[in-house]
């Protein structure tokens, strides 16, 4: 029987750019979840050179100038500490997050766009109690109705949500790519095992 062995590659045949750094607040929380903050190999770099960030962990990709040889970044914590936001920014993406990308309507994750429950042209304000997400299907059927009159009540009553509602909703959906050195800071209140 054959078995193909594989080789990790050489760490300085990784291209900088598939190094992001992971970027903590001054806590060792990340800034947000998702979208999980990251910074280039580039910003990262810069900012230590600054001094406004501290390495926490590093990559062993390597990169050189004519007078210098420093490993990438893989965690920073900045050295001031940012007071984030109480309620984030209103946005399609946001309103997705709130709604764990979910129709509020049948429960599908395909085709979202997002309905007034009470419609614009019935006075509905395009504003965090009246949007939700829905797919595009449950949209048109809606239509310019009121959810009485299409017998379609959202799943969950549209609020703004707070970030850290967000940061929850966040966590629920990883990234495709987690660097095992930022394990310990990204799920940092999960239960922790015997």
């Amino acid at each position: 029987m054959n078995v193909a062995v594989r080789d990790f590659p050489d760490p300085q045949a990784v291209s900088p750019e598939s190094c992001p750094a992971l970027v903590l607040n001054a806590d060792f929380r990340p800034l947000s979840y998702y979208p999980l903050s990251l910074w280039n190999w580039q910003d990262a770099i810069k900012a230590v050179f600054l001094d406004r960030v501290n390495i926490v962990s590093h990559y062993e990709k390597v990169i050189h100038s004519p007078s210098l040889e420093v490993k990438l970044p893989s965690v920073v914590s900045l050295k001031s500490y940012v007071k984030p936001a109480k309620y984030p920014a209103f946005t399609r993406f946001n309103v997705f997050l709130r709604d764990k990308f979910q129709c509020q309507y049948c429960g599908v994750s395909e085709d979202l766009t997002f309905d007034h429950v009470i419609p614009r042209s019935l006075g509905g304000k395009t504003l965090w109690n009246n949007v939700v997400a829905a797919c595009s299907p449950c949209n048109l059927r809606k239509g310019g109705q009121l959810p009485k009159h299409a017998q379609m009540w959202p799943r969950q009553h549209p609020v703004q949500p707070t970030v850290y509602q967000l940061h929850a909703n966040g966590r629920l959906f990883p990234p495709n790519y987690l660097h095992e050195s930022w394990m310990d800071y990204l799920y940092w209140d999960s239960e922790l095992e015997p």
